[in-house]
């Protein structure tokens, strides 16, 4: 669960970095939005970590700020292409939740509830910003941004 929380973290800063540097106002407002909703993922993960009685990731704040300088950047190439950054990163997200889903315990309930609302949720986005004109983002960008969250995922796991 210290992982998804580190993934939430990640996201709501990228998508903040986006909506910053968003030149419409239509493509910020959707970036804004999934922001919020990466916020209750967040709440969710925070909670079932309490319960589980563990601890966030040490480094969440170095994740929050390298997130939002990649959100920006992705941004600084035009709206088309910061949503077709969206959709990349949902999609990597989905695979990640699917492989912690089939890793879970089956009596786990709570965290596989948590864990199923999210991926719905991160599907909406990838969907609602392939609607909104996203552009295809090359391969050697799409295997940069699924080494970063490697590397993160793995060190959140113990840091």
């Amino acid at each position: 669960m210290r992982v998804n929380h580190t993934g939430e973290i990640a996201a709501q800063a990228l998508y903040e970095g986006q909506a910053l540097v968003a030149r419409s106002p239509v493509t910020r407002a959707l970036l804004h939005k999934a922001a919020r909703e990466e916020t209750d993922h967040l709440a969710w993960c925070e909670t079932r970590l309490r319960e589980l009685e563990s601890r966030p990731s040490l480094l969440n704040p170095l994740w929050y700020a390298g997130s939002f300088a990649i959100g920006a950047l992705a941004a600084a190439f035009g709206d088309r292409t910061s949503l077709g950054f969206v959709v990349e990163t949902e999609r990597q997200v989905e695979g990640h939740l699917d492989s912690h889903l089939a890793r879970l315990p089956a009596r786990d309930l709570r965290s596989r509830a948590i864990v199923e609302a999210m991926r719905q949720d991160e599907q909406s986005h990838g969907n609602a910003a392939q609607a909104a004109g996203a552009a295809h983002i090359p391969a050697p960008a799409r295997e940069l941004m699924r080494h970063t969250a490697r590397v993160m995922t793995r060190t959140a796991y113990y840091l």
